[in-house]
Parts: C-alpha cells; sequence; structure tokens
C-alpha cells in the first residue's frame, strides 16, 4: 500500500459528455441564437420589400453615381416623388430599359436654364451642389417649361453627357415624363460603399424634400441578428475550452507530493 500514488486521475468516459456549460448559459445561448435568426431573416425579407437593387450603366448621374455603381433603391408611388429625388423610371420614349435620373421640377412648376449658370424652378434659382465642380446648370439654355400635372422633368447630374428631358424638349410632352413611369427612388449607393445619397436641400426652399427609406434599421437588423447568431454559437466552444482548462488545473499534483 505505501508504495501506491496519491495522484488519481479523471474517470475516462461520461464526464465530459454532456453539455458544456451551465444551463442558464446554455439556455441564454440557444435564446440568442434564435432571437438572433429571427432579426437577420427579418432584416433581409424587410430589405427584399421595400428596397429594389440596380446596376447603374451610364454615367449620366455623375459624381453623384458612377458607371456600374450598384444602388438600392426604395419601392415608391409616384405620387411620393418630390424635387430632388434620384429616381429609377422607365419610359419608352426615352429608352426600353430602367434609366437613373434627377427629378428636378413636378407637375405645376415652371422650369428653365440658365441663370448665371444655374437652373431655375418657379422663379427661384437652384443650388446644386451634386454637380461637377465648376460645370454649369446646363451646357445649352432652354426656355421655360411648365410641367404638366402627373409628369416630372429630370436631368442627369452630368449635364454635358445625360441624355434626359433636354434631349426631348422638341417632343410632345416637352421632355417631361409620367410620373407613373417611376418604379423606384435612390436610397444609397453600395457598391463602392458611398453610402446613402445627401438629401438636395437646393430645392428646400420649393417645399419637403423626401425623407431616407429604412435603410438604416435594416442594416441595424441585420447586424444585430449576425452579433446574437455569432455570439450564441460561440458559447459551447468557449465554455468547453474554459472547463478543459479548469480540469486541467484540478488534475495537477501539489508540488512536493
Amino acid at each position: 500500500m505505501g508504495g501506491e500514488s496519491t495522484t488519481r486521475t479523471a474517470p475516462r468516459g461520461g464526464a465530459n459528455k454532456g453539455p458544456v456549460g451551465s444551463r442558464t448559459g446554455q439556455r441564454l445561448s440557444g435564446l440568442a441564437v434564435a432571437l438572433g435568426m429571427v432579426l437577420f431573416l427579418g432584416g433581409f425579407a424587410w430589405g427584399a420589400v421595400v428596397y429594389r437593387p440596380y446596376t447603374v450603366p451610364t454615367s449620366s448621374m455623375v459624381p453623384t453615381i458612377g458607371v456600374g455603381d450598384r444602388v438600392l433603391a426604395e419601392r415608391i408611388d409616384g405620387s411620393d416623388v418630390r424635387r430632388g429625388d434620384v429616381v429609377v423610371f422607365k419610359d419608352t420614349a426615352w429608352a426600353n430599359a430602367p434609366m437613373v435620373k434627377r427629378v428636378v421640377a413636378v407637375g405645376g412648376d415652371t422650369v428653365s436654364c440658365c441663370q448665371e449658370g444655374k437652373l431655375k424652378v418657379n422663379g427661384k434659382v437652384i443650388d446644386e451642389p451634386y454637380l461637377p465642380a465648376g460645370t454649369p446648370a446646363e451646357i445649352m439654355d432652354f426656355q421655360t417649361v411648365n410641367v404638366p400635372e402627373g409628369r416630372l422633368f429630370l436631368l442627369g447630374d452630368e449635364r454635358d453627357n445625360s441624355v434626359d428631358s433636354t434631349a426631348h424638349l422638341t417632343d410632345a410632352a416637352r421632355g417631361t415624363v409620367s410620373s407613373g413611369a417611376v418604379d423606384a427612388r435612390v436610397d444609397a449607393v453600395v457598391w463602392p460603399m458611398n453610402g446613402m445619397l445627401e438629401r438636395p436641400t437646393g430645392f428646400e426652399a420649393l417645399g419637403g424634400l423626401s425623407s431616407p427609406g429604412p435603410l438604416t434599421p435594416v442594416v441595424a437588423l441585420v447586424i444585430a441578428g449576425a452579433v446574437l447568431v455569432l455570439g450564441g454559437g460561440a458559447y459551447g466552444p468557449v465554455a468547453k475550452r474554459a472547463g478543459a482548462s479548469r480540469a486541467g488545473r484540478a488534475a495537477e499534483p501539489a508540488d512536493g507530493r
């Protein structure tokens, strides 16, 4: 008996086969994963219902939106369009494909150019800081256009290289487009990640501007959901490692014995 070792080893088998961590920790971990999945999938579903992705194929909206940029546009009714909005629309008289332009006048407005190189809407000179630095509002003057009710006057931000309302002034509609042709309003450039479009404050004195869509809370839901899923899923491995570390320290023999 005197030669027996006093060091004991942990029994093999079921010691580490049970769930790791405390029961409370396991329940909270499962709850976090479940809630995270709800938020993550709910955010994606909300975004899919509200937004449509588009790729802009031309340079007509430079520098606001570049060639090949990927944008998210909020689905809206044509009656919700406001001056200064960048919209996606389709008019067969212009092209048989979706186009992206900026609304500078709505039904009932008068619009002309140029007054000291600037656009004039309803007698007010419009400041357009989104235009390329040093460029006039139009490369050619045009006489006053009276925009009929239910129609829009649209321009590209790169005014010297945009097929917009000014290219259709001789048409029967004087370059205007039906508000019903609008499919969506561009909210953000997501590739490259330029973020939300700035509100066009130059039109603010003529009436209310549109409000940003719910892109920020949508992204917040997706991120929060991902964090909860990853955090809840990490509980098991972390608890297992912590338990193994404690077991290793407990199995070490005391000094001198």
